[in-house]
């Protein structure tokens, strides 16, 4: 018995250190990304918004260069997105090539900005449990839709959110570097198919094919 009861006091005395141990290891050590301010491991996301949700067509979100938002049934540069987190759950969406903010009018229209105004172009984000997500001005209220089809200025508030599918943006191929000639087959008519005599400058007349 003397030997269990020194056994059990000498593993208890090492119940403290390892609790201690282990204390400083979770401070020195802090689980990344566990803010949810970085729920995206990132505060700024290149993608397409796509949408397929009661369309008369499948389409990605354009911003174009005079402002106009439409659908556009493939992706293209004035497609690509950037999305920044302002707060958490809030987003602004910035077209890559036009660098015009997407925003939303009080009747529910969508437009391309050169200038963000929080009022207008800031937007709270939902994620659904299949991988869409909604979008809904912060301000207005107002459910972020695709105008119809050839129709962008059409009074959208009445109808309800369109749910997006955030793909992401794909960056340009990086040029080939420049390729090294493949060598000319063989020439197994000739005596030295390998070319290894030399040029044919000064060599023996023995050797001309």
């Amino acid at each position: 018995m003397g030997w269990e009861e020194a056994r059990s006091e000498h593993l208890g005395l090492w119940v403290p250190v390892l609790a201690l141990l282990l204390l400083e290891a979770c401070r020195a050590h802090p689980i990344p990304d566990s803010s949810p301010i970085l729920q995206f491991g990132g505060q700024v996301r290149q993608r397409y918004l796509y949408t397929d949700d009661a369309q008369e067509t499948e389409a990605h979100l354009e911003i174009r260069a005079d402002g106009t938002v439409v659908g556009a049934a493939r992706r293209s540069p004035e497609s690509l997105l950037e999305l920044k987190a302002l707060k958490p759950g809030v987003i602004q969406i910035l077209g890559v090539k036009t660098t015009r903010f997407l925003c939303q009018g009080p009747d529910g229209t969508l437009y391309g900005s050169l200038h963000f105004d929080p009022i207008a172009c800031s937007f709270r984000e939902l994620l659904l449990e299949d991988g869409y997500n909604i979008y809904h001005s912060e301000t207005l209220g107002l459910p972020l839709r695709l105008p119809p089809h050839n129709s962008p200025y059409r009074d959208l508030a009445p109808r309800g959110p369109a749910r997006f599918l955030p793909l992401p943006g794909l960056l340009p191929a990086p040029p080939e570097p420049p390729g090294i000639p493949a060598p000319e087959p063989p020439d197994v008519g000739s005596s030295d198919p390998l070319s290894m005599v030399g040029p044919s400058q000064g060599r023996s007349p023995s050797y001309a094919s």
